[in-house]
């Protein structure tokens, strides 16, 4: 694509890492930190060169039946930007790469593999690492980001209305539903950048080399004390004279054990005499009985008897009630 000599004007130092055709004489220029559109002569309006600058904090992209309208917002303004709907996805991809790139989510020699729009799910895939935005915008600083190192597996579910795609990173599945439209050319997309990252050739030797290792069988000898940890006895008996010097001190701990117990016997004697005498002093004085619980006894008493008469007047009452409803009765049957 040839560049205008206006765009060339504007563009100083800086130098041009993509293109997109935007129809007739009008492009866009993409530069790692802005993205230059260009808008031919035409019979009402001079050409003209409009800057986007990539730090832009939200992106948010509209899809028409002939246009593609992306919304950029700053901190102190709004831009926007229309482009034909056979180059939004083109342009988009550009859009996100520089804003990626300016905000330090790829490195500078990090390439771009494809990017995808489900609803509200922006994929993007680089030639190291995958990216994942959730949310009513297309893009802004709340996504996920899982590099290739991390890996452990992927595979893929097809389904008739839409294909999930489950990369694992660290043991942990992302599932990601693709409509079974699209759902090809993720594969491709994804397959062929981890195939070329992790040099293999199909996915059963990609799954082979990321899959989490085996789990090494434990030491056989442990961290513990096995059978043959050779411990030496606490007791040792090669030295003779050692023998006999136990012997002597076991002769004079029995003789002290039998004093002691003698002792202890004597002992046991004098304090059983002493308990004896103390206990034929003990004053046994008779208990008062409890009046204050006499009392409480009777009041009760009293309460069950009214509640008894009481209830014997209820009774009574009732009894005439049935009696005057059964007179009541055997009249209505008379005819009176």
């Amino acid at each position: 694509m040839e560049i205008p000599d206006l765009v060339q004007q504007e563009l100083g130092d800086e130098e041009i890492r993509g293109g997109v055709n935007l129809g007739d004489e009008d492009a866009a220029c993409f530069t790692s930190t802005r993205t230059l559109v260009y808008r031919g002569e035409g019979l009402l309006s001079d050409e003209k060169v409009a800057s986007y600058p990539h730090d832009f904090e939200r992106l948010t992209v509209s899809e028409g039946r002939r246009k593609t309208k992306f919304s950029l917002v700053y901190t102190s303004e709004k831009l926007e930007l229309s482009v034909p709907g056979s180059r939004g996805d083109a342009v988009l991809e550009r859009l996100l790469e520089g804003k990626l790139t300016v905000s330090g989510g790829i490195a500078p020699d990090e390439s771009l593999a494809g990017v995808f729009r489900f609803s509200e799910l922006t994929l993007v895939v680089t030639d190291r690492q995958l990216l994942k935005h959730i949310g009513n915008v297309t893009w802004d600083a709340d996504y996920e980001a899982f590099s290739f190192d991390d890996m452990t597996g992927l595979e893929f579910e097809e389904g008739s209305v839409a294909t999930a795609v489950v990369p694992s990173f660290n043991e942990r599945p992302e599932r990601i539903k693709a409509p079974s439209e699209q759902a090809p050319m993720v594969r491709k997309t994804l397959e062929e950048a981890l195939f070329a990252y992790h040099e293999v050739d199909s996915l059963a030797d990609l799954n082979a080399k990321v899959g989490a290792d085996p789990e090494k069988n434990a030491d056989e000898a442990g961290n513990g004390l096995g059978l043959e940890s050779g411990i030496d006895p606490l007791v040792s008996n090669d030295d003779e004279g050692g023998d006999d010097s136990e012997r002597e001190s076991a002769s004079a701990g029995a003789q002290a054990a039998t004093a002691s117990t003698s002792d202890q016997r004597t002992t046991t004697e004098a304090t059983t005499e002493t308990q004896s005498g103390d206990t034929s002093r003990i004053d046994t004085e008779p208990v008062e009985s409890d009046t204050a619980a006499d009392s409480d006894i009777a009041e009760l008493e009293a309460e069950v008897a009214e509640l008894t008469a009481a209830v014997e007047a209820q009774n009574e009452q009732l009894q005439k009630q049935e009696r005057t409803i059964k007179q009541l009765i055997k009249e209505l049957r008379q005819g009176r």
